[in-house]
């Protein structure tokens, strides 16, 4: 995982402080990266003297990391439709309890981002600057050699340990520049950080805070609490400021031998006040001053922007900061996933060096690399509430336009600016829309399908444009990396969890064989017959899909990653023919040539109590709007689509053998079987189908399999239990 070496240049590493640090940041890298995992137990090592435990216990408790899946962030099984509603909220547990304190925290969040400057380093970067966020700072301080690693963790530590024995502290973000602030903040409260020319945090004693907190909020302005225990850079510091600089004296202190900006001073740190133990102490009661820092590395043009730690803060608001000639930045990349996002953390990473690689052979061609999202081309928005949100988001990002296929983070949205554009979105269209929402549906489309499913489905976008061109298609990337585009965001996660996450076609000896073929029959938006290019690329697919904005993404799909598939846009039945289609847009793997709502709603509803049996938060909420959700969701487009028999596709192809074949048609799979002619069958090695239970139609699938020479295993998934769906898995006998 290396950068070729045409591909090698520097970059300048930004390191965040506490906010966005949690339990298991960096787990998937741990597991799989050597430098990462040897550089965190090096780190562990040198720390547990100074902590008296084992600090790897606090980022990666057993508990959380047991849940957590290898190679991808952790995720729920099933259809999840509290997130379509937009009321998940997370359960703070005692580990996350355990990781905020103080103690631990700050060397959590320095190993981490240390670890992870030495993968960036093993990868062929080199570093030409950096800039650190508060304990940031000392990262990169460690870094240029201003102190060795074991001081460097020795210091973060006891300064720890001080800073846990004052009084707690509260922190507060308000989007006002520090001259507005400053009338604001009495005898008790600080300025904490000035982030931008309109993002100001705010420090203090808990009751002042909630007071400010109280007072602005009444003016409508909305503010965030920010993710700490104590009021760092603020007046609550100065008792330990002396011991701090007493702690700093102790160690070896040498100029820096990589340039990295002062929070202090906002300009690049200079030798005598890298070397002075007093520096140490200001920089813990002064303010963080972010936005002078990022101005003067913009100075200097065709910078790389790498974001060395937890979360996208840095990286957002690098993107949306303005040099003196207005020129936006361009070259921002995170490195690492935010608690919220489901990115697997290897596919954050790959992402992150494809980002770096491209810029680095943009510069090299005399262009700066322009950003991801500008590939996609503009889509104008199209609904009333594409065109709103979008209103809010060019007002808030300061962008010129703003595309439907935008996506918020990219344009240089981070969860400060997210406060205001919430509070936007509820003056707008009187609906809370959660944070996590942000995270999940970050493009403008995705994000107003949410509002409106909020809302009720007072404006029909499920039906807009059912059709549409290729233009509109959105994209996604997917947990484990791979590039896709979909239709709707929530339906893509179940999918993914679904095929790739839980691999439910390959279970009880189901296989793809290299060099096998494979018939996806139902293939909606392509996911299976990506696995199935996964697990055999040499493998011939042909896939079947009748809707066509499902068969125009399949396609799309197809041709991006490669896949050796045909795809064909037709349904397979027992007799060719054409039959009317009736399509879901935003509940698309319901659709059916069979539709029936009351099933339908059965079936959803169903899942959403069995959620609610097995523990699932807040699914009563959910119950209790279910009518209007599932309005939303069952919103129908008809189209009539061309049938074809299972036999006829395999004489006009000439296919010799099919040695799997995966049945998903809603209703139609008895039909798909029948049209295999008998002199077919001896072809196929195994089948698997989703199969309805209508009129005892498991039974009679299970017995038409069985009496063609396959074994075959009938199972219900337990949030499926209470409705008629079934799995079915069937392996020829002779050659089990």
């Amino acid at each position: 995982m290396v950068l070729p070496k045409e591909s090698e240049g520097t970059v300048t590493l930004m390191f965040p402080g506490l906010g966005d640090h949690y339990v298991n940041m960096g787990l998937d890298l741990y597991r799989s990266e050597h430098t990462f995992r040897e550089e965190i137990d090096r780190c562990a090592a040198l720390l547990e003297p100074e902590l008296g435990l084992d600090i790897r216990a606090a980022i990666y408790p057993p508990e959380a990391a047991k849940s957590a899946p290898e190679g991808s962030a952790p995720a729920k099984q099933g259809l999840d439709l509290r997130k379509l509603l937009g009321r998940e909220q997370r359960e703070v547990t005692e580990a996350d309890l355990r990781l905020s304190a103080t103690r631990l925290a700050q060397p959590a969040l320095f190993v981490v981002e240390y670890a992870l400057a030495r993968v960036w380093q093993s990868f062929g970067v080199r570093i030409d600057a950096m800039i650190g966020y508060s304990l940031g700072e000392y990262v990169a301080a460690c870094l240029a050699g201003v102190l060795s690693l074991e001081d460097s963790l020795k210091l973060v530590a006891r300064r720890a340990a001080l800073i846990e024995e004052l009084p707690r502290g509260a922190m507060l973000a308000v989007p006002m520049p520090e001259q507005a602030v400053a009338p604001l903040l009495g005898e008790h409260l600080s300025i904490s950080a000035i982030n931008g020319p309109e993002l100001t945090v705010v420090a203090g004693p808990p009751e002042a805070v909630e007071a400010l907190e109280k007072r602005l909020g009444e003016a409508e302005t909305p503010c965030r609490r920010v993710q700490s225990m104590h009021a760092f850079h603020s007046k609550m510091m100065e008792p330990i400021a002396v011991r701090v600089t007493e702690l700093a004296r102790h160690f070896k202190l040498s100029p820096p031998s990589i340039p990295y900006i002062s929070n202090v001073t906002g300009a690049f740190i200079t030798p005598e006040q890298a070397t002075d133990p007093s520096y140490f102490a200001t920089h813990l009661c002064r303010p963080v001053r972010f936005a002078q820092g990022l101005a003067e590395l913009m100075t200097k043009q065709d910078r790389v922007y790498l974001e060395c730690g937890p979360g996208q803060t840095l990286s957002s608001l690098a993107t949306s900061f303005h040099n003196p000639e207005g020129t936006r930045l361009r070259v921002v990349v995170p490195s690492m996933r935010h608690p919220l996002e489901t990115q697997a953390d290897t596919a954050v990473l790959e992402k992150a060096r494809e980002r770096v690689r491209a810029a680095f052979e943009s510069m090299k061609a005399g262009a700066v690399a322009a950003p991801e999202q500008a590939s996609l081309g503009f889509v104008e928005p199209e609904t009333d509430t594409e065109k709103e949100l979008a209103a809010i988001w060019q007002k808030l990002l300061s962008v010129p336009r703003v595309s439907k296929t935008d996506h918020y983070f990219q344009l240089g949205g981070n969860s400060l600016v997210a406060t205001r554009m919430l509070f936007r979105i509820f003056k707008s269209f009187r609906v809370n829309l959660p944070l996590p929402r942000v995270y999940e549906a970050p493009i403008l489309a995705d994000m107003a399908r949410a509002i409106d499913a909020m809302r009720g489905g007072k404006e029909s976008v499920e039906t807009q444009n059912a059709g549409t061109p290729s233009a509109t298609l959105l994209r996604y990337r997917l947990p484990n990396g791979m590039d896709i585009f979909h239709q709707n965001e929530g339906e893509t996660k179940h999918f993914y969890e679904d095929i790739f996450a839980h691999r439910s076609y390959v279970k009880h000896g189901i296989r793809i064989p290299s060099g096998g073929t494979v018939f996806d029959v139902g293939g909606n938006i392509g996911l299976f017959t990506l696995f199935a290019s996964t697990e055999a690329s040499d493998a011939q697919i042909f896939t079947f899909e009748p809707a066509p904005p499902l068969f125009e993404i399949l396609s799309r799909n197809v041709k991006a990653r490669g896949a050796k598939a045909e795809v064909f846009n037709i349904g397979l039945s027992n007799r060719e023919c054409e039959a009317p289609f009736t399509f879901y847009p935003q509940s698309s793997g319901m659709s059916s040539f069979y539709a029936d709502k009351a099933d339908e709603r059965h079936v959803l509803t169903t899942i959403i109590e069995n959620q609610r049996k097995v523990g699932m938060l807040e699914t009563d909420q959910v119950l209790e709007r279910v009518d209007e959700l599932l309005d939303v969701r069952l919103r129908a487009v008809t189209f009539t689509a061309r049938l074809r028999r299972v036999s006829d596709i395999i004489r006009e192809k000439r296919v010799e053998r099919i040695d799997l074949m995966k049945v998903d048609v809603q209703k139609a799979e008895l039909e798909v079987l029948e049209g295999i002619d008998e002199g077919d069958w001896p072809k196929f090695s195994q089948i698997v189908l989703e199969v309805h239970d209508i009129d005892g139609r498991a039974k009679l699938v299970a017995s038409l399999l069985e009496s063609r020479g396959f074994s075959v295993i009938v199972e219900q998934d337990t949030l499926y239990v209470g409705t008629n769906i079934h799995n079915i898995y069937a392996v020829r006998r002779d050659r089990a």
